[in-house]
């Protein structure tokens, strides 16, 4: 069970670097505060849609709008604390 969102953000950077399959780049890499897409990571749209799906499967969180999903996916930390506040499972 998840405590807090700094429980949370470990747990997130795992999914995120499993389900992007990133293998160059490791959880310490990763910063919370980096943002997600763009240079530093290589992230792409294709990727935001597997991160979509990602936190309806792992969390319960269906997101159906372009704008709202812009917000949450700005960084993991935004990423954590939208999931703490609005997951399901």
């Amino acid at each position: 069970m998840i405590q807090t969102i700094e429980d949370l953000i470990p747990q997130l950077k795992s999914q995120i670097l499993e389900r992007l399959d990133i293998d160059y780049m490791d959880q310490e890499e990763l910063d919370e505060e980096m943002p997600l897409f763009g240079e530093v990571t290589g992230l792409d749209s294709i990727d935001a849609l597997e991160l979509t799906v990602m936190l309806e499967q792992q969390y319960g969180i269906k997101i159906t709008d372009s704008k709202t999903a812009r917000k949450i996916m700005v960084n993991i930390r935004t990423m954590a604390e939208y999931i703490y506040e609005n997951r399901q499972i």
